[in-house]
């Protein structure tokens, strides 16, 4: 078989095999900055994964997913918040660092995502009525600006997307982003820089380091609003 990546993989049991041979043999991929420090270990297999899985496919998980509980899914619902869910296999790329110095010659990872025509009419007819979508996470931010046109309307999708967001993008979907702290020179700092502005990140990040937070996919999360918007007080 051959991956996306063009490289070659020689397989010595049949393809209808694959995922049970994945299954006993592969190690859960977790984040370098975790697995440089320890093995992985039984816990993992559920502390990272979140609640919203159903379908077979990504290495990393969705981590500002990890925060959501039945409990808080029926509370947020209580107060009216409805939620929609779409699909995105996240990739080992998420956890690649900006390695050049201009953000232009970065090569983004592709990855495979779906927004099915029910989910797409209910998102849409939620902010024509004054609603705001709010992306849990910049997995589901990636997936909605790649489903979106000019006029911010979300179409079906069910495609690759590459799609790269620096300072300097229109956001046309999304309306408030909940997400991790994210390590520096990465494509996802570069991608919440855009949406609430690079000053304001930084004083987010200064503010999280002195007040103790945790960083990256076990980490806290934070509510980010567009530059434009000011947050509700």
């Amino acid at each position: 078989m051959k991956a996306r990546d063009g490289a070659e993989v020689t397989l010595h049991f049949p393809v209808d095999d694959l995922d049970a041979a994945l299954e006993h043999h592969g190690v859960m991929p977790l984040p370098p900055y975790i697995a440089a420090q320890r093995p992985v270990d039984a816990r993992d297999l559920d502390d990272y994964q979140t609640i919203f899985n159903r379908k077979a496919g990504a290495v990393a998980a969705p981590t500002a997913g990890l925060h959501f509980t039945p409990g808080l899914l029926a509370a947020l619902e209580a107060r009216g918040v409805l939620a929609e869910t779409l699909t995105l296999h996240v990739g080992a790329g998420t956890f690649l660092p900006v390695k050049v110095e201009d953000s232009d010659d970065h090569k983004m990872h592709s990855e495979w995502g779906e927004i099915t025509a029910e989910t797409a009419q209910r998102l849409n007819a939620a902010r024509a009525a004054g609603g705001r979508i709010i992306a849990v996470g910049t997995t589901s931010l990636r997936l909605l600006e790649s489903a979106a046109d000019r006029a911010g309307i979300i179409h079906p999708y069910c495609s690759d997307t590459d799609i790269f967001i620096t300072p300097g993008y229109r956001f046309r979907a999304v309306d408030v982003l909940l997400t991790n702290f994210h390590l520096p020179k990465s494509t996802l700092f570069m991608l919440v820089s855009a949406f609430s502005g690079l000053d304001r990140m930084k004083a987010a990040y200064d503010h999280a380091i002195r007040s103790g937070y945790r960083f990256y996919s076990y980490g806290d999360a934070c509510l980010l609003f567009p530059q434009t918007m000011n947050a509700p007080q």
